[in-house]
Order: C-alpha cells, then sequence, then structure tokens
C-alpha cells in the first residue's frame, strides 16, 4: 500500500469528496458547491487524489468529470485484510478467557494453591 493513498485520504475535505464520488462522477462545481468550498480548493485537492492514483478524470466538452478508480480500494482492504487476521486471534483469546471466568472459583483456587505446592 503506497504513503500516497494514506496522505491523499488524510486531509478531510478529500475524503468527502472520495464519499461523494462513492455515488458516481461529479464536476469540480458540483463538488465544490456541495462541500461549499471554492473551486480552486475543490480543484487542489482533486488534483492529489488523482496524483495519488484514487481518482480518474474525463472530459467531456468543458465539464470535467471526476470519478473514483476502484483498483486503490481494492489494495486498500486487502492490506487491511491482513489486519483482520489479528482480529479472528483476539476473538478466540477473548472466547477462551470467557470459558476460563465462567469455570468454578474453587477448580481455580485449587489450581493456584497446586501451583504453589510445585
Amino acid at each position: 500500500m503506497e504513503l500516497k493513498t494514506f496522505s491523499a485520504l488524510a486531509e478531510p475535505n478529500r475524503l468527502l469528496i472520495v464519499e461523494l464520488l462513492r455515488g458516481g462522477p461529479l464536476t469540480v462545481g458540483e463538488i465544490a458547491d456541495r462541500l461549499n468550498l471554492r473551486q480552486p480548493q475543490a480543484s487542489k485537492h482533486l488534483k492529489i487524489l488523482l496524483e495519488a492514483g484514487l481518482v480518474d478524470v474525463h472530459a467531456d466538452a468543458n465539464r470535467r468529470n471526476y470519478r473514483l478508480r476502484p483498483e486503490p480500494f481494492r489494495e486498500l482492504d486487502e492490506w487491511l485484510n491482513s489486519y483482520r487476521l489479528w482480529e479472528e486471534r483476539f476473538d478466540q483469546l477473548n472466547r477462551y478467557l470467557q470459558i476460563l471466568q465462567a469455570q468454578p472459583n474453587s477448580r481455580r483456587n485449587n489450581d493456584v494453591e497446586d501451583d504453589r505446592q510445585s
């Protein structure tokens, strides 16, 4: 996963632009209006998203339509998926600890006493 992707998405307005583009292609003007930004600000954010490879632009007469590129988001999902393995392991550990806590106190106390005698 490229650092450029994270840097681009870390800025709140750019993340909002990505959220808007999830609904389909939009022009700079539409994005600026929906986010209450000036058009030059929206253009700068879109340029960074474009350079990071997160969006594509398509010229239609005098309009420039921006849309999300799915590939970087798939890569991000694959990268995050490698950390989901830990989530499963922590869930298993939590279940095991709950089983241990549910055991009668006498058994746990006997185990502690046995450990002391060893």
